[in-house]
């Protein structure tokens, strides 16, 4: 019998900070004759599944996501603010390569042994019953979570290595360390079509009524749409969000500020949220992304920026702050406008009074606070998928196949939501403009604006012309479209990997 090697949930929490990237733990813990004997056994597995997102989503991945774009900045002492990356200083680069190929090799592991396990055999005929619906539903969690990190990588890094193998031996191990970077199109399409056989197995719900708010259906139907839509395949983007349509029904019903606050978790609207759990004293599972998104700077308890905000407490830690460039908050959503969703994203001022530091940019509002945060435990979850975002997605895959009238019917619908006024047609081209502006309203702060406008292929340029950090300016250069695949990795795959899109600038 061969021995297996991998990274079990109960070794989980010791192994997120192991320098991980595609090379797999070999220390041989089990063998498959003693473990997925059982649904909780392989349930445990895909739990562990879950752990690596949560270590790249903090507030760097906001730097990198958000404030490194036409709509804000940081002056943050984290050089990843300013670009300030290389192969040689991938920065936050290496934590999200690392934690997402921990989160593949942990996938992999859990579709093959899901698939294999005995805990799904009929008891009569002694085969596994492929109707079997946890087998289906946990098959599905795990491909769905699989291709959640290589959709993240292939954003972040462009062209990646690409493997869905299981490491059952050296041989494998060997083989899947000196893997080239693969073309990330492709990489989305074999992702797409093994989410296309699993996801219509799966029960057809939203995440808020998944057991425990698990991962799913629309999730993986989400994840389908996203990819296709950096591939231009829109009419497959479109079919996977008509299921999502079919799940979550009619826009109308969803509040916005039930559904967008960081603080509520798990509402109707998320598709995917990552969780977070803080009791001070007690369970402690948090991030720090509400440091950077609160007024500046904290004194005297509970006063921040000269206004005393009862909710954010005397103990939150406040850092180097998030601030919408002019471009936003002068323009797209300006303080004088009628859109509901600008208090949300902004604040000018709380409770009547005006903030010290605040003239031309305010600070990033209460969406994104954490009511008595201590120090920076974040205990918010974070949006990432929201329902909204699929049908902006619907709008743009109509407006991408001339469809204008339908476009502007989902368009409409975030618009109409937020108080606006429905969206006149003029032409083609000025709909698909406020098709991209209204991303930018609804999904301000939710680590997607560097990826859509990267997407659009206009992220050097509208970043260059719209940010208001300087130090920004000094560092930018077109390869920073994509993070450099950091130079320990290229070293660890014998050169098989690359970053030559930076030595173009002598990075």
């Amino acid at each position: 019998m061969k021995t297996r090697y991998f990274i079990t949930a109960a070794i989980a929490a010791a192994a997120l900070f192991q320098a991980c990237s595609l090379q797999e733990d070999l220390s041989p813990i089990s063998t498959p004759d003693n473990y997925f004997r059982s649904k909780a056994e392989c349930e445990s597995v895909v739990n562990g599944c879950y752990i690596p997102m949560k270590n790249f989503y903090n507030y760097t991945y906001m730097l990198a996501t958000e404030c490194c774009t036409d709509l804000a900045y940081c002056a943050s002492g984290t050089l990843d603010a300013r670009l300030d990356i290389s192969p040689a200083t991938p920065r936050h680069g290496q934590t999200v390569w690392t934690q997402c190929y921990t989160g593949v090799q942990r996938c992999n592991f859990a579709i093959a042994g899901i698939e294999r396990s005995r805990a799904f055999l009929n008891k009569e005929t002694k085969e596994i019953d492929e109707q079997n619906a946890d087998r289906i539903k946990l098959l599905c969690e795990a491909k769905t979570l699989r291709a959640f990190y290589y959709y993240t990588l292939t954003c972040f890094f462009g062209d990646v290595p690409f493997y869905f193998d299981d490491v059952e031996d050296l041989g494998v191990l060997d083989r899947i360390a000196v893997l080239p970077r693969m073309s990330a199109t492709d990489t989305r399409n074999e992702c797409i079509k093994d989410l296309q056989e699993i996801a219509p197995l799966a029960p057809q719900t939203r995440t808020s009524d998944n057991e425990e708010d698990r991962l799913g259906a629309s999730t993986a139907y989400m994840l389908i749409a996203k990819m296709a839509m950096w591939n231009q395949d829109w009419n497959t983007a479109l079919e996977a969000l008509g299921h999502l349509e079919t799940i979550y029904g009619d826009f109308s019903q969803y509040d916005y500020a039930e559904n967008v606050m960081f603080r509520n978790k798990n509402t109707p609207e998320s598709i995917l949220e990552i969780q977070h759990t803080y009791t001070q004293g007690g369970t402690v599972y948090t991030s720090n992304v509400a440091a950077i998104c609160m007024p500046y700077p904290r004194t005297s308890g509970d006063y921040y920026d000269g206004i005393q905000i009862t909710e954010l407490g005397s103990q939150a830690t406040a850092w180097s702050p998030m601030r919408p460039n002019v471009i936003f908050c002068q323009g797209l959503q300006s303080k004088m406008s009628k859109d509901i969703r600008k208090n949300y994203n902004m604040a000018w001022s709380y409770d009547g009074h005006d903030f010290k530091s605040v003239n031309t940019r305010p600070w990033c509002g209460p969406k994104f606070w954490c009511p008595g945060m201590y120090q920076t435990n974040d205990g918010n979850n974070y949006k990432v998928f929201r329902y909204a975002d699929a049908i902006l997605m619907m709008a743009e895959c109509y407006n991408e196949l001339n469809q204008d009238e339908k476009a502007v019917e989902y368009l409409n619908k975030t618009r109409v939501r937020a108080g606006l006024s429905e969206y006149i047609y003029r032409t083609h081209v000025r709909l698909q403009t406020e098709i991209r502006n209204e991303r930018a309203r609804e999904l301000f702060g939710e680590f997607q604006r560097k990826f859509d406008l990267v997407r659009w292929g206009i992220w050097y340029e509208e970043t260059l012309a719209n940010t208001n950090y300087e130090q920004l300016l000094n560092y930018i250069k077109p390869c920073h479209r994509y993070y450099p695949i950091p130079e320990q990795e290229v070293i660890k795959s014998k050169y098989a990997l690359d970053n030559k899109e930076y030595e173009k600038y002598g990075l």
